[in-house]
C-alpha cells in the first residue's frame, strides 16, 4: 500500500513523502481492516516526524504517523463481534498508523460514522474528543455547576473540552487563546469568557473579577510552563488541575510548592496513545453515551480549519507548526 514516509526517519515537513512500498497492515483476529478516506493531524505527528516524541511509543504505534482517520471497513477478524461489516463507514483511533492507505485496529477504537458527518469532519474526532473526554470527566471530574478554565482553547482538544464543559453544566467557561478571531470562535463553542494572550490579556486577573476573587474549579492545561504560575493564581481551594500537553515547556521556573499545599490544588497529568486499548475502549464507550447523541443532532461540532489532500501534507504540517490553524487540519486520502 502507500502510506507516508519520512526520509531518512526524521526530519522537517519537506522530508514527508508518500511511500508506495509499504507492507499492507496484517489483519488480527479481533481486529478489523479499514479503507483510509481521510486522517487528522495532530502535535504528536510533527514530534513524531523529528523523532523527539516524549512518550514511549507502544508496539502498535509502528513508525506511519496519525492516530485518528475514518474511511470504510475493508474487512473484519474472525474474532470479531458482529457490530461492524465490510462496506461500513467508520471512524476511529489508532496508536499510530493512519497516514496512509489502509489500517488494522481493534474493533474497540471504531464508531460508525453518523449520516449527517462526513469523512473529512470525522477523522478530526477522535484525539481530540477522547483527550477532552479524560481532562473533563474521567480525571477533571467536572460537576455541574463549576468553573472552569481550559487553555488553548482554539486547538482541537481546547474547542473539544469547551463543548464538554457546556454539556457538563459548567457555570462559567474560561479559554485562552492566541487572536480575536480565535478567542469568538471559542465563545460560539459555548466558553463565556476567551483572553487573547497574545494582545496583552491576562486570564488570571480576568477569573479574579469574574470569580469574585474564588478561582475556577477545574484548569485544564496544553501550555505548561508559561502559564503555571498564572494557572496557580486562578485555582479556587480545593480545584483540580489537569496537564494535558505542555506546548510552552516542561520545566517550571521558581515554582513553591507552597502555592499547590496552600489551596490544596490536585495536580494531575494525563495521555491517551500510551493507555491500553481496553482503557481506550471505556473512554470510546463515554463518547459513544456522552458526545455522540449531541454530534448527530449538531449541538456538538467539529470545526475543520483546512482541508488537504495527502499528497500536500507537508503543507499541512507547516500550518499546523505555524499556530495560525483554528481547528483541524484534515487530509484526504486520494
Amino acid at each position: 500500500m502507500r502510506a507516508v514516509s519520512v526520509r531518512n526517519g526524521k526530519g522537517g515537513a519537506d522530508a514527508m513523502f508518500i511511500d508506495a512500498n509499504v507492507p499492507d497492515p496484517v489483519l488480527a483476529n479481533e481486529s478489523i481492516l479499514v479503507q483510509i478516506e481521510a486522517f487528522g493531524l495532530n502535535r504528536m505527528d510533527i514530534m513524531q516526524r523529528e523523532d523527539r516524541y516524549p512518550y514511549p511509543l507502544l508496539p502498535e504505534s509502528g513508525k506511519i504517523m496519525g492516530v485518528e482517520f475514518s474511511g470504510i471497513v475493508e474487512k473484519c477478524g474472525e474474532g470479531c463481534t458482529n457490530r461492524f461489516s465490510p462496506g461500513d463507514k467508520v471512524f476511529g483511533l489508532a496508536y499510530g498508523g493512519a497516514y496512509a492507505e489502509k489500517i488494522v485496529v481493534s474493533e474497540k477504537m471504531l464508531m460508525l460514522l453518523p449520516p449527517n458527518l462526513s469523512f473529512i469532519e470525522a477523522a478530526g474526532i477522535p484525539e481530540t474528543f477522547f483527550t477532552a473526554i479524560q481532562a473533563i470527566f474521567l480525571v477533571g471530574n467536572l460537576q455541574p455547576g463549576q468553573t472552569v478554565l481550559i487553555h488553548a482553547g482554539a486547538s482541537g482538544v481546547g474547542q473539544s473540552a469547551i463543548q464538554l464543559a457546556r454539556l457538563g453544566g459548567a457555570s462559567k467557561i474560561f479559554t485562552t487563546a492566541g487572536s480575536d478571531e480565535k478567542c469568538n470562535l471559542c465563545k460560539s463553542l459555548g466558553a463565556h469568557f476567551a483572553t487573547n494572550y497574545k494582545s496583552g490579556g491576562d486570564f488570571a486577573q480576568l477569573v479574579e473579577k469574574e470569580t469574585n476573587s474564588r478561582g475556577v474549579d477545574l484548569i485544564v492545561d496544553l501550555v505548561g510552563r508559561n502559564y503555571f504560575h498564572q494557572n496557580m493564581k486562578s485555582a479556587a481551594m480545593d480545584s483540580r488541575m489537569v496537564l494535558v500537553a505542555a506546548l510552552s515547556g516542561s520545566k517550571i521556573d521558581d515554582f513553591d510548592l507552597r502555592a499547590l499545599l496552600n489551596k490544596r490544588i490536585w495536580l494531575m497529568a494525563t495521555t491517551l496513545r500510551t493507555r491500553d486499548a481496553a482503557y481506550q475502549g471505556q473512554v470510546r464507550d463515554v463518547f459513544l453515551e456522552k458526545v455522540m447523541p449531541h454530534l448527530k443532532d449538531g449541538e456538538v461540532r467539529v470545526t475543520v480549519d483546512q482541508v488537504y489532500s495527502w499528497k500536500d501534507v507537508a503543507d499541512a504540517h507547516k500550518r499546523l507548526e505555524s499556530n495560525v490553524n483554528a481547528g483541524k487540519i484534515i487530509c484526504r486520502v486520494e
